[in-house]
């Protein structure tokens, strides 16, 4: 860690075995992902609130390379378990531990982005009815067949109808697979 682990104590008094255990806890995110540059952790004692009384709050701040942070900073409100200190701070720390890696997985492109389905538009159908070949948005023309056609819809298609679908690699070159018409409520894109 490029800086030291600030720890501030709110409405509570610094006891060197709390500060031990956030140092244990911070020591092993940094074990783990490597990759934390500062953290700040603020513990709130229970206050006299009528909704959160007698709940401890922590609040963990954790500064990543390249200006990224994680913070975890809610408190469940009606989860009695918080009126326990050492409870409070593992489970803070377990969130703090669930964001780091989910954003070191996005850092180091593990995530998958899952991207709408692409659009078309129907350009020649087969006079027997067996195939046909979609206009792409950026002007190709790729093949399908009729059993790639959802819902049994083959026989609603006509030229100019728009649809959704999948783009695979064929035996001839790119087909497009799961052909779904876009009925008129659809037709925004």
């Amino acid at each position: 860690m490029q800086t030291p682990v600030e720890i501030e104590f709110q409405g509570m008094e610094a006891r060197p075995y709390i500060q031990a255990a956030l140092a244990k806890h911070v020591d092993e995110l940094e074990r783990r992902f490597g990759r934390v540059t500062a953290c700040r952790v603020v513990l709130k004692g229970p206050s006299g609130r009528h909704r959160t009384g007698g709940l401890y709050e922590v609040n963990i701040r954790l500064a990543l390379p390249d200006g990224r942070e994680v913070n975890v900073d809610r408190t469940a409100q009606n989860d009695e378990r918080h009126s326990d200190l050492d409870f409070a701070i593992n489970d803070a720390f377990k969130r703090a531990r669930r964001q780091l890696q989910d954003r070191v997985r996005e850092l180091q492109g593990q995530v998958k982005h899952h991207e709408g389905p692409l659009v078309g538009t129907v350009a020649e159908l087969d006079p027997l009815g067996e195939f046909g070949r979609l206009e792409t948005s950026d002007g190709q023309e790729i093949y399908f067949h009729r059993n790639s056609v959802l819902n049994g819809d083959y026989a609603n298609l006509a030229v100019g109808s728009r649809v959704t679908y999948a783009e695979e690699m064929g035996d001839k070159g790119p087909q497009a697979s799961t052909v779904k018409l876009m009925r008129k409520h659809s037709l925004r894109t």
